[in-house]
């Protein structure tokens, strides 16, 4: 492993991959042998406490979050806080991404909830069984995908060698709450409820680029304690993500 690091750090280019295996959740392509490269499926849900369709998706999101092989991602909006009900989870930076994916897949409007696989494909988060099925087929496309993989010290991420899209990709650190959040909703469609959450998004951050060269990148310090880290390789031009990696949070 250190030799890894110490290459990277040196800046030495070569057409290679980052050794080993990325950290988190992890399943190999469909058919791949052994010693193909292991990539993670990036599920996001973007939903809200006050919508009614939502809880439905949640516990769909939370089962995929036990699946190895995929990582998934819950991200809280506030657009339907005018409903009745502040969602206590919400960040103006959650909306700006599923905005930003309105824009890269040229949909209409936004709306929960709504599941973004890959960041290329979107679904209804109430049609299980194509999400399912999604998931599957973009599993089986995990082909000669840039490593991701998080040092030892857990203050850096590397970002291995690849074929880079035209424009280049940015490199985001998601961090999340892996710890399932139930929340009793009191007004709004969901009055009398308790929502239930997986992998609630608390901050999101971009690290930088990476252009098909192998990249050392800091990580900075979580804003709040418990905190898992998951890192996505991103195409600037049509929003794919290209790799990923996660890591759970420290134990205290």
């Amino acid at each position: 492993m250190k030799g890894i690091w110490n290459f990277i750090a040196a800046g030495t280019a070569a057409a290679v991959m980052l050794g080993g295996a990325a950290s988190g959740p992890q399943a190999a392509a469909a058919g791949a042998g052994a010693d193909a490269p292991i990539e993670p499926v990036v599920v996001e849900l973007f939903t809200a406490q006050g919508c009614s369709g939502c809880p439905e998706a949640n516990a769909l999101v939370e089962a995929l979050a036990r699946r190895p092989g995929v990582i998934a991602l819950t991200y809280a909006v506030d657009y339907w806080d005018y409903l009745g009900w502040p969602d206590t989870f919400a960040q103006p930076a959650f909306a700006e991404r599923q905005r930003a994916y309105q824009t890269r897949l040229r949909l209409r409007d936004i709306y929960t909830p709504q599941v973004i696989i890959d960041g290329a494909r979107h679904l209804p988060g109430a049609r299980t069984a194509d999400i399912e099925q999604a998931v599957e087929e973009e599993a089986a496309r995990r082909i000669f995908m840039p490593e991701v993989e998080f040092r030892e010290t857990g203050d850096r991420v590397g970002v291995g060698s690849g074929r880079a899209p035209r424009g280049g990709a940015e490199v985001w650190l998601i961090r999340y709450r892996a710890t399932p959040q139930v929340v009793q909703v009191a007004e709004g469609e969901n009055r009398g409820l308790e929502v239930r959450h997986a992998n609630v998004v608390r901050e999101v951050t971009r690290l930088g680029e990476w252009r098909g060269r192998p990249v050392l990148l800091n990580l900075p310090e979580p804003s709040e304690a418990d905190l898992g880290a998951a890192v996505l390789v991103q195409a600037l031009d049509d929003g794919r993500i290209l790799a990923a990696a996660a890591r759970p949070a420290e134990e205290p």
